[in-house]
């Protein structure tokens, strides 16, 4: 009886560190798929942007508002609107994108698509000049 459940215990820490090895290979693997670089843009709230379109300086107050209430931002880059998110490390930037809404920006980070949606892990942010 000692012996299995000795190997029981065996057997279920070797199963605890397969699936705990594949989730850290995931989680790097999705970073490293990624494009590091900059891109400029206007900062949308994407509720308003998806719904009704709404962008540009006629909507910026809404933006704002929209974006401190917790509506996720996107990054219009040309006909390109691509979805912002805070970095897990550090999330500042992406808070400062809130108080940019409906300006333009140059946001830095890391570039991904995953199924069929575009996103940039923000790890900078500044208004473009």
């Amino acid at each position: 009886m000692k012996k299995i459940l000795g190997m029981l215990m065996v057997l279920t820490m070797l199963i605890f560190a397969a699936v705990s090895l594949a989730a850290e290979h995931s989680h790097s693997a999705m970073k490293m798929g990624g494009k590091a670089g900059s891109w400029k843009g206007e900062v949308l709230d994407a509720g308003c942007y998806l719904h009704m379109g709404s962008m540009g300086e006629k909507h910026k107050e809404c933006a704002l508002k929209c974006a401190q209430n917790g509506m996720p931002l996107m990054l219009l880059v040309g006909q390109k609107a691509i979805l912002l998110t805070p970095n897990h490390d550090n999330e500042d930037p992406y808070n400062q994108l809130k108080t940019l809404a409906g300006s333009m920006v140059e946001v830095t980070g890391t570039y991904s698509e995953r199924g069929g949606v575009a996103g940039i892990d923000v790890t900078g942010a500044k208004a473009a000049k």
